[in-house]
């Protein structure tokens, strides 16, 4: 999902952009999603023996797998209806699965339906160039030696380091069956998230120094851009422990009890990266307080300059004001000197109050 379709921004008279609004999705709309022209199948078949890659050039050619002996990961680049339909019907997924596969923007969950495990997660991706989260809806079914991934986008692909382990002779992936496979695949999609965590973590202590040296309104703007990108991250990482939680709890018996353990290591992950996302808001508005802060204490400096200057020409303007007065009889009105004596006490009244002023620490 790009950037834009969670955020549209905005430019004002004065040239920095802010953050407008984040859009809600509504589930029961129906999606709009624009077709690939074409999608791109590659599966990965192996066992402790051997393992073979292959890119399918057809939907049909995934088909053999269904009764493979070995463990087979089919993975799905570009998500046409026609195609995920017609693999889901052979594979027996659910059409509610097949729904949910098509989806955009649904709220991360877990499904045990027709005896296959379904789960749907967020890939999160960090753009370095617009300094924004961008999320890739991720579906994952795990069947009977063979696992299914569905995606829109394999530019964001975070399972690299995984394809290369099952070329790996020997590897734990290769000694284990489908469900650990199926761990994998969650479990790299979780520890991308703190990747992601860590570069909002940096733009958040950058943002602290920009905020210290100088607050002003593009500082503000940074703020609450950068709020908006906690929301995505919170809203796409807390559904997460429920998700783990549902798999842990379900009876299924494609999840051997060996495997276990290791999803209860990804359920500690989702737990850390949650409370870590708290704690990114929490500073968030604690960036927010410093901000205001900052403006206050500029605003009552300015202020005090103002009241000082206010302050020493204050006796000038009494003066003037008495002998600038229209009365016959003045004091030293036609004194050779009264005009310098009176500059001189407009000169000297000031400099005996900035004295006091300064032994009383006011400024």
């Amino acid at each position: 999902m790009k950037p834009a379709k969670y955020i549209s921004l905005i430019k004002n008279p004065f040239g920095f952009i802010t953050t407008k609004r984040v859009l809600n999705v509504n589930p029961t709309l129906a999606p709009e999603r624009q077709e690939p022209e074409e999608i791109k199948i590659f599966v990965y078949d192996y066992n402790a023996e051997e393992a073979k890659e292959k890119e399918l050039k057809k939907v049909p050619d995934c088909y053999p797998y269904l009764d493979s002996s070995r463990v087979s990961w089919i993975n799905i680049d570009g998500l046409r209806k026609t195609d995920i339909e017609n693999i889901c019907n052979h594979f027996g997924i659910h059409p509610l699965i097949a729904e949910d596969i098509l989806s955009i923007g649904q709220r991360p969950k877990m499904d045990e339906l027709n005896g296959l495990l379904f789960c749907l997660l967020n890939m999160l991706y960090f753009n370095e160039e617009d300094n924004t989260v961008e999320i890739e809806q991720i579906s994952i079914v795990l069947g009977n030696n063979f696992v299914i991934s569905f995606q829109e986008d394999a530019a964001k692909d975070v399972f690299n380091p995984l394809r290369e382990k099952i070329k790996v002779a020997g590897s734990k992936i290769r000694q284990s069956g489908a469900d650990y496979l199926f761990y994998s695949l969650i479990d790299m999609i979780v520890d991308n998230y703190f990747l992601v965590m860590e570069k909002l973590g940096e733009r958040i202590e950058t943002l602290e120094e920009d905020i210290i040296r100088r607050a002003d309104t593009r500082t503000l703007t940074k703020i609450n851009m950068l709020r908006k990108e906690m929301i995505v991250l919170k809203r796409s990482i807390s559904p997460v422990r429920e998700v783990i939680n549902g798999i842990l709890r379900s009876e299924s018996n494609l999840i051997e009890e060996k495997t276990e353990k290791y999803f209860k290591d990804v359920y500690d992950h989702i737990v850390q990266a949650n409370e870590l996302a708290e704690n990114y808001r929490d500073m968030m508005m604690t960036l927010q307080d410093l901000y205001l802060n900052n403006v206050n204490l500029k605003m009552n400096e300015v202020m005090k300059v103002m009241a000082v200057v206010t302050c020493l020409l204050a006796p000038a303007t009494v003066i003037g004001g008495i002998f600038g007065m229209n009365f016959t009889r003045i004091p030293w009105l036609h004194n050779d000197y009264g005009f310098f004596i009176a500059v001189g006490l407009m000169l000297v009244v000031p400099v005996w109050m900035v004295f006091v002023f300064k032994r009383k620490g006011w400024f």
